[in-house]
């Protein structure tokens, strides 16, 4: 009938008669009475903070505990997070709490998770407790894009790059990443006829770059697929009142022309154009053997041109001598020596004198 209970220094008892807590039993033997074993004590370790216990919530509202446990009694909106020796140690949803606060040093803080982004000097430490993944949407924004955010279907801010924290649980959230780096569209194997009938097949080149990350996922589904379809469209307007040769001869200003045309629609969906220009454009076989022979005909009219050009500059030229020659004497005389000098240099010349007084006379002209 008399029962002895030893409690360690670094242990507490719960001590329980009839079922009903009576109090705490500190360090030390302890001597008690139970003939009809209506007596029950239960050893509790500090060394562990957390009080966890069947009646946990009968021995709180008795206010025995009040100088020996911390209470920690949180609502649905509301999370803890719980220091122990300056470690942050747990994160706490809704529920009935306890802790030793004679053994370890404590400090908790009690978040209202209505306010839905998380921040916190140590958001980073608290990020990586094995927890967080039960509390926590974490969200990573790489490197030169943006996070656009809505809450219960409302936007509320655009996330710059970094890791950002969001409670789970009291909202529903919802996050799309958005990369604001210059990226290229290509626009293949477009059909499209000309305003003088011929049909080309054209693949062009458009390069553009997000400005406005809450229009871009706002308004279209998919910006990128809308661009596309508004890039068809402007090359199909361009190009479809165009005739082939200023297609061919005209590409600065068709690529203006093509950036002019999309460049409206591209900046409601948050994106702006920076280049948009035809890449490629391939001529039906018939059309290709005609041109080629356009071109040789050109060609080929240009060659004669240029032979009757020169033509015509050296009978000029020739024209200008015999002019000159004849106006000089003295020159023209000059002119009939060098002749002759080009003669006896590169040949052979023997002279027959038959005539009397010949020689004479080819002696003067020598």
């Amino acid at each position: 009938m008399i029962r002895r209970k030893t409690i360690r220094s670094y242990e507490k008892g719960l001590y329980f008669k009839n079922r009903e807590f009576k109090g705490i039993l500190e360090k030390g033997r302890h001597w008690f009475a139970d003939p009809f074993f209506n007596a029950r004590i239960d050893i509790a370790s500090m060394r562990d903070p957390w009080l966890i216990h069947d009646n946990l919530d009968v021995m709180i509202k008795s206010g025995l505990l009040d100088n020996h446990v911390q209470v920690i009694d949180l609502e649905d909106y509301q999370r803890a997070l719980v220091w122990i020796e300056g470690r942050f140690a747990k994160i706490l949803g809704p529920g009935l709490y306890a802790l030793w606060k004679d053994f370890k040093k404590l400090r908790v803080e009690i978040i209202d998770a209505r306010e839905v982004r998380f921040t916190h000097e140590a958001a980073a430490r608290i990020a990586k407790n094995e927890d967080a993944a039960c509390f926590f949407s974490v969200v990573d924004v790489p490197e030169s894009h943006k996070c656009v955010y809505f809450k219960d279907g409302k936007y509320v801010e655009t996330l710059p790059a970094g890791r950002h924290l969001f409670w789970t649980g009291t909202a529903v959230n919802r996050f799309f990443t958005v990369d604001l780096r210059e990226k290229i569209l290509d626009v293949s194997g477009q059909e499209i006829m000309t305003s003088d009938k011929v049909t080309l097949r054209i693949n062009a080149m458009l390069s553009f770059g997000i400005t406005d990350a809450v229009k871009s996922v706002s308004l279209s589904e998919d910006s990128r697929q809308a661009l596309y379809r508004e890039a068809q469209l402007a090359l199909r307007s361009v190009i479809g009142a165009l005739a082939l040769d200023s297609v061919l001869n005209e590409k600065e200003n068709v690529s203006n022309d093509l950036i002019s045309a999309v460049q409206n629609s591209a900046q409601s969906l948050g994106i702006q154009v920076k280049s948009f220009g035809i890449r490629d454009i391939i001529l039906p076989g018939d059309m290709k053997d005609l041109m080629n022979k356009v071109i040789e005909a050109k060609k080929a009219a240009e060659s004669n041109l240029i032979m009757r050009r020169e033509e015509t500059a050296a009978m000029r030229s020739q024209a200008n001598t015999a002019k000159l020659l004849d106006n000089n004497p003295t020159l023209m005389r000059l002119r009939e020596l060098d002749l002759l000098e080009k003669v006896v240099s590169n040949s052979k010349m023997n002279v027959v004198l038959g005539e009397k007084g010949l020689t004479d006379r080819v002696v003067n002209l020598l």
